[in-house]
């Protein structure tokens, strides 16, 4: 007879057991689904996903400041946040259930989760802006600074 552990969640009085397999299951499900929809639009790309949502303003300060903040997001292809938003989604993710972060204290987790977040975020906002300066160096098939 197989032998599975089972977690005791106690909540408003009623008293429920979820077994660990299941557990496990539920994400591997979870981060599958997730994993089939990035691919799946790898692979189909549809062309309402693939326009940016704005071009650059033209003309100003008020233009450059606009352009500075908003063209991580608004700017880039529709298809490239999503799948930005997706990869932070499954890290959050496999954060809270492989490293057990659903059951640690509240300060902890939101040290480590929060962390981690904001730091993705930063590296994915570098490598848009470096991304953008390497277009601007090869722009219309010259290159302007040889490095």
């Amino acid at each position: 007879m197989a032998h599975h552990e089972h977690n005791l969640t106690i909540f408003r009085g009623l008293v429920t057991f979820k077994s660990n397999v299941s557990k496990i299951w539920g994400v591997f499900a979870f981060l599958s689904v997730v994993t089939i929809i990035e691919v799946a639009l790898g692979i189909i790309k549809p062309e309402f996903l693939m326009t940016p949502f704005m071009s650059a303003f033209e003309g100003g300060f008020w233009a450059t400041m606009g352009n500075i903040l908003l063209s991580p997001f608004i700017f880039m292809k529709p298809l490239n946040l999503i799948f930005i938003v997706l990869t932070i989604v499954k890290a959050y993710y496999i954060t809270w259930d492989f490293m057990h972060m659903r059951d640690e204290a509240k300060g902890l987790r939101r040290s480590v989760v929060w962390t981690a977040i904001f730091l993705i975020c930063y590296l994915v906002l570098i490598l848009l802006i470096e991304g953008d300066y390497i277009f601007e160096v090869y722009k219309d098939g010259f290159v302007k600074f040889d490095f």
